[in-house]
């Protein structure tokens, strides 16, 4: 059996044995794909195992997760260290880095976290549009330190998820020659047969969205590699390489049939299988002594290019090679925030236009900040105003402006991407609305902890005559129940400016911004300290002891707590609560200090969803919120409808206080 047969045959059976071990998982696809694979890996990809990080190594991305025995077993073939025989066996168990689905910081060589279909081919375009931007940046006639292409595992499923054809409508249109997508055209899914689903023509889809595509067969090795080739040598188009191949490859009785996608084999049918292959039915997750020798070949070319890119790097000017090194760094200099901007005490400013002074004035100081809109950067307020927009053949460093289209989906898939890849700090931004629409990345944002801006303006029913469906109630409370996201609804011009620099200091996770519309007043009392604390007492009671009531709010409702304090008497305390992650993460002391424990009366503002606030407010709180859809009217008469003026507010504390004794 000659030497690549015999590493196609390692991958497939170590695969069909971590799925029967494990009795459960997907082993059609790791069959159907292992000759495609082998062929990458052993072929064309560049990497090394001693170094996962290494900035310049090819990025794998196994888009269609659900395989994940496939990226297992290419892993510990190719001598990952982390990715160990024992991992393969405990495929899909506690406490192992093989799960059921590829988790991105389980492992190197584990580029991103690929359970949601069309997820892993849309940070890929975000992978390779970084890739792009980096080299225009850091390489030089005499010296390239940036020159790595970007390969992806998709499959029907991928294709068919709406994301991908968001991100890859976007490459196209961008022309990231170098991303190279395998399709694992199998035409099975779970259901069976795709046709029952699925019939337009992919190929014609693709040219259309710009891209080079070829067609292949998936299991004749040499005609992968010519392809792979081909696509290669287009740098100005993305290219996708579609294999014809058979789910559940070499198995006698579920080749190509929805049998072999989502289940075990079975000890039978993979007897009949290894048979078939002339492959030794015991052990289990055999591997010839031969084939870890084939892979090590892959992996010294892979430590060849690192030591040969160590060199460039070394050799490069040091002010070059201090640039690239610190754009590199994800962590955001403090020197950064000393240009936050002031705003004057007094003045009105909507926290979206303040958010857009904010990032113009620390851009310069932040290499890697960059984003855009799904088509609202005007609104949004995201554009940095002294670089340009990046465009088909516009990738320099004055460019640092995407134009994401009506896109938001995508956008979130490309933003992580492009955080994974390492070298910028991106941020994409919506109405609150549509974070609906970008909800899914945003979660694998927190999961995979990348530190991706949300910038989501036109936060509440105050944008006015637009409507309900343009009106968020509960979309706030519903980003607060995703782990480790954080959710900033800022009170005003300056607790926005704090507000990125909350964002941007975090490097464990991603961070929504919440922002207005319409102006706010600048406030007395902020406290910077406290904002980074997560909240604070913008207004202490005026009187000795505690204060007969306690308010708190967020947003564009902390004012009207200050103005109906104000009225209320001076025994009264409110509470800028902008971060409720953050300030749930504080000491208890700290906490203590700003809520009071000893005082029960509380009564909380946000105009949303009332769910969620009872933390605060205990059982004899009272929260004011709007618990139905909005409606189409001018901000100012669904405010005084509603109860969300000065007014409004102290008429709510009476009642409250009344109903109290």
């Amino acid at each position: 059996m000659q030497i690549e047969d015999l590493a196609v045959n390692t991958v497939k059976t170590l695969s069909i044995d971590g799925v029967e071990a494990a009795n459960s998982g997907h082993p059609g696809m790791p069959m159907g794909m292992a000759d495609t694979a082998v062929v990458l890996w052993t072929r064309f990809l560049k990497f090394n195992p001693d170094d996962p990080e290494w900035p310049d190594r090819d990025r794998f991305v196994l888009s269609a997760g659900h395989g994940s025995m496939l990226l297992y077993s290419l892993l510990h073939l190719s001598g990952y260290e982390e990715m160990t025989i024992e991992q393969l066996k405990n495929f899909r168990q506690w406490g192992s880095k093989t799960a059921g689905h590829p988790e991105f910081g389980e492992a190197g060589g584990i580029e991103t976290t690929t359970g949601p279909l069309g997820q892993g081919i849309s940070n890929a375009v975000g992978m390779a549009l970084a890739e792009r931007l980096l080299a225009e940046r850091h390489n030089r006639p005499d010296c390239s330190l940036v020159d790595h292409t970007t390969y992806v595992i998709a499959g029907d499923g991928d294709l068919m998820e709406g994301v991908a054809s968001e991100a890859c409508s976007l490459a196209g249109h961008l022309g990231l020659g170098k991303l190279v997508v395998l399709y694992d055209d199998n035409q099975i899914t779970i259901d069976g047969s795709t046709d029952i689903a699925f019939t337009e023509d992919v190929k014609a889809r693709y040219e259309a969205y710009g891209w080079q595509t070829i067609r292949v067969d998936g299991h004749d090795r040499n005609a992968v590699a010519a392809a792979i080739e081909e696509a290669r040598s287009d740098t100005a188009r993305p290219s996708l390489v579609m294999c014809r191949t058979h789910i559940g490859h070499g198995s006698p009785n579920k080749q190509d049939t929805s049998g072999a996608h989502g289940a075990p084999l079975g000890k039978d049918e993979i007897r009949l299988t290894k048979e078939k292959m002339n492959w030794p039915h015991e052990p289990t997750f055999y591997i010839p002594a031969e084939v870890p020798a084939f892979f090590e070949q892959a992996a010294n070319r892979g430590r060849a290019a690192y030591a040969d890119w160590k060199s460039r790097l070394q050799a490069t000017d040091a002010t070059a090679r201090k640039s690239f090194e610190d754009q590199l760094d994800n962590t955001v200099p403090d020197s950064a925030f000393d240009h936050l901007p002031d705003f004057e005490v007094g003045t009105s400013m909507a926290t979206r236009k303040a958010s857009g002074a904010t990032l113009n004035a620390i851009c310069d100081h932040i290499p890697g900040l960059i984003g855009g809109s799904a088509d609202l950067a005007g609104s949004n307020n995201t554009t940095l105003k002294s670089y340009g927009f990046v465009g088909p053949g516009a990738f320099d460093g004055d460019r640092r402006n995407i134009h994401f289209g009506v896109r938001e989906h995508g956008m979130g898939a490309i933003c992580n991407g492009m955080s994974l890849h390492g070298g910028f700090r991106p941020y994409g931004a919506t109405f609150l609305i549509f974070s609906d629409y970008v909800r899914p990345s945003m979660r694998l944002s927190a999961l995979m902890n990348q530190p991706v801006t949300y910038v989501l303006t036109h936060d509440s029913v105050f944008l006015g005559e637009d409507g309900p469906t343009h009106q968020p109630v509960e979309h706030a409370m519903s980003l607060r129940l995703i782990p480790n996201f954080y959710v900033v609804r800022p009170a005003d011009a300056q607790e926005t400016a704090l507000s990125w620099r909350i964002a941007l200091e975090r490097t464990d996770g991603p961070t929504g911004l919440l922002l207005t519309r319409q102006g706010l007043p600048v406030l007395e009392g902020v406290d910077p300290t406290g904002v980074m604390r997560g909240g604070y007492v913008i207004r202490k009671e005026q009187t000795a002891g505690e204060p007969k009531v306690i308010l708190m709010a967020t947003g564009s409702e902390v004012h009207l707590a200050v103005a109906a304090a104000e009225q209320l008497g001076p025994d009264v305390r409110v509470v800028s609560l902008p971060c409720w992650e953050l300030f749930n993460a504080q000491d208890q002391s700290y906490k203590d200090s700003v809520l009071l424990p000893s005082v029960k009366r509380r009564v909380a503002f946000e105009s949303g969803r009332t769910l969620g606030w009872e933390q605060y407010i205990g059982d004899q709180g009272h929260v004011h919120g709007i618990n139905r859809f909005g409606t189409s009217a001018p901000a100012g008469r669904i405010a005084q409808e509603w109860g969300f003026t000065t007014d409004g507010f102290v008429k709510t504390v009476r009642n409250y206080l009344d109903s109290q004794g």
